[in-house]
């Protein structure tokens, strides 16, 4: 599951809409929007954002996270590490190699740690 599609699905639940229903209405094969929020597609066009968008009448706030959301819904990410210090590489090694064998509470961890030290950062505060 994606975030994008955790939201989708949450957003169809709560209207009580089958996921084969919003894909017809959308003009989409209810196979494509299943991967679409499994992670099994690469992440959603804007196009189909501002449909959904319509389709659930989000407003903009809604809309715009769900257009964050989508950009953090890539299955398969790529991480370009050139240039940067070797610890930034490792990093990035040990993440892509062992995320699979990570359990949920190590994951929102380990995201929570990084949104702190980036907030902070943003903030003109110490990144550490």
């Amino acid at each position: 599951m994606t975030p994008f599609g955790t939201k989708v699905r949450e957003l169809r639940a709560a209207r009580k809409l089958s996921l084969k229903k919003m894909a017809e209405d959308l003009g989409v094969t209810s196979a494509y929007f299943s991967a679409l929020e499994h992670g099994h597609r690469g992440r959603p066009g804007s196009g189909l954002i501002q449909q959904i968008s319509a389709y659930f009448d989000l407003g903009w706030d809604e809309t715009e996270e769900l257009k964050r959301l989508a950009e953090l819904s890539h299955p398969r990410v790529t991480v370009d590490t050139a240039g940067l210090s070797a610890t930034a590489t490792e990093l990035a090694n040990l993440l892509a190699e062992n995320i699979h064998d990570m359990d949920e509470d190590t994951i929102e961890w380990i995201l929570h740690e990084i949104r702190g030290r980036l907030g902070a950062k943003a903030k003109g505060g110490p990144a550490y």
